[in-house]
Order: C-alpha cells, then structure tokens, then sequence
C-alpha cells in the first residue's frame, strides 16, 4: 500500500533536495564528475561558466516535456514535481554554501558523502512513485520503442556522461568520480530493496499441521504446506513454507522451537514480495 500523498510528496521533495545538497556541498567542492543531468551541467559549466541550477532548469524543462510528449500524461504527473524542485533547491544551496562554506575539502570525504546523498534521495523519489526527470528520460524513451534494458541504458548514458567530463578532469578526479557513481549506485539497490526484502521459511517437521496454524494464527501470514519424504527413513510428511519480516522470523522461529525442539529450518533471503498481507492488505480468515 502507498502512504497518503502528503507524505509522498513530502518524500519527493526531501529526495530533491538530498540530491541537491549532495551536488552543492560534495561534488562541487571537490571538483567530482558524475553522472545524469547534473554530469553534464558540470560539463558545461566547465566550458561556458553558464551556472549549474540555470543550466538543469533549462535542459530537465527540455527532456520534460520531450517525455510528456512521447511518454503520455502519467509520465509527466509523475515527474512534474522533480522536474520544478530539484533546480530550485540547487539554487537555495547554493545560496546557502555562500553562507555557510563548504563542510570539506577532502576529496574522498566529499566523495563519501555525495554517494550516500544522491543514492538516499533517489531512492526517495523512485520509492514514491516519481522519476528524477532529465537524464532518466532518454533512457525511458529509448527503452519504450527498443525493449531495451533502462540499466544497461542508464549505464550507457551515465558512462558516456563521464567521459565527457574526463576530458578536462584530472586522473585522481576521474577516479573519485567513478567512486561516486559506485557508491550511489549501491546506495540506491540497497535501500530500494531494503524495504521489501523478506524471509522465506522452510520448516520440515512431524508437527507440521500445528507450526502451520502458529504461523497463521499469531503472526497473519499465509502458509503453504509442501509434500516431503524423508531421504533415510523415506517417510512421507509436510514441509511448512512461510514468508515473513525480518523483525518476526526470530518470533517464528522461537514458536517453531516450542513446537518442535527437533524442527529443522531452511532460512532463505528474498528480495521482494508481492501480493496479500505484503502488498496488499490481509487479515486471518479474511
């Protein structure tokens, strides 16, 4: 289920300016290159002096309304409010850095700090249903008429970004740069999963029937129960397949052990699931 919009918004925004912070107080300062729209402002402010937020104003416009063009109508909803935020809160940084200083001037630091920024606010916009605009539209619209892969395309476009600011970047830049782009790459996987990864439970056990009402009964979620024969003794039982929270499988696993001291537990990592009592609303009996 998502959260009242409000809060949506609310998320958006704060990405937006994450995002900006990130740029203003680490990359700037430190003179990085990196990808997407900011990439190549930093290009061409590097060429023409024209400034950043000026810059992203004029070309996210651009790919915004190139998008809602070829796009449709939700596409544009959904990235409106990035597309209007995001330069302005560049501009509110950077009148704000001349107030304040830049925080560092440590290259690796700077470099740190942006990854983990740019991938917080990303993921904040992405996980609300919105898109960051500029640079994410090419991609979008290429993906549309090819079938093509976005993280390949999204990779392709961001490399071509950063050899462009190669040309004028020294070596050690080049290389805090792709640090930069590492970091909030990972960044972003990480927590885009990190709310929706889940336990999957495989309990194999002679008390199988009352583990699975357990399961059903204390903790809300479903079960399956799986045929099973026992490769020694070769008789047939159930195996018990749950799929809970990271929070309620020491809870799961504490009722299987009161059930059965002698239970034996698969425990497996999942990153997603979809459907009732996950992504959609769920009660016993229901």
């Amino acid at each position: 289920m998502h959260p009242p919009q409000p809060v949506r918004i609310a998320a958006i925004l704060l990405g937006n300016c994450l995002y900006a912070a990130a740029i203003v107080y680490f990359v700037l300062p430190a003179q990085l290159i990196t990808g997407g729209s900011t990439g190549i402002a930093l290009f061409v402010h590097s060429l023409t002096g024209i400034p950043i937020s000026l810059f992203v104003t004029g070309f996210n416009t651009g790919m915004f309304l190139l998008g809602a063009a070829l796009l449709g109508r939700t596409f544009a909803l959904t990235t409106l409010l990035s597309t209007a935020a995001y330069p302005l809160f560049l501009a509110g940084c950077e009148r704000l850095l001349l107030l304040t200083g830049p925080l560092t001037a440590d290259s690796m630091l700077c470099a740190l700090f942006g990854g983990v920024l740019i991938g917080t606010g990303i993921a904040l916009v992405v996980q609300n249903g919105a898109s960051t605009g500029g640079m994410d539209i090419p991609p979008l619209i290429i993906q549309k008429y090819t079938g093509l892969s976005m993280s390949l395309l999204l990779g392709a476009f961001d490399g071509v970004i950063l050899l462009l600011q190669a040309v004028s970047a020294s070596r050690e830049r080049i290389l805090y740069g792709i640090l930069l782009v590492a970091l909030y790459s990972q960044v972003l996987d990480r927590l885009l999963l990190s709310g929706r990864s889940k336990i999957e439970v495989k309990i194999i056990s002679r008390q199988y029937e009352q583990i699975s009402q357990a399961i059903l009964k204390q903790f809300d979620r479903g079960t399956t129960l799986l045929r099973a024969e026992g490769g020694f003794s070769h008789q047939e039982t159930r195996a018990v397949l749950a799929v809970v929270s990271r929070r309620e499988f020491f809870q799961v696993a504490k009722a299987v052990q009161a059930l059965d001291p002698a239970a034996f537990l698969i425990i497996t990592q999942v990153n997603e699931v979809r459907g009732r009592g996950f992504t959609a609303s769920k009660k016993y009996g229901a």
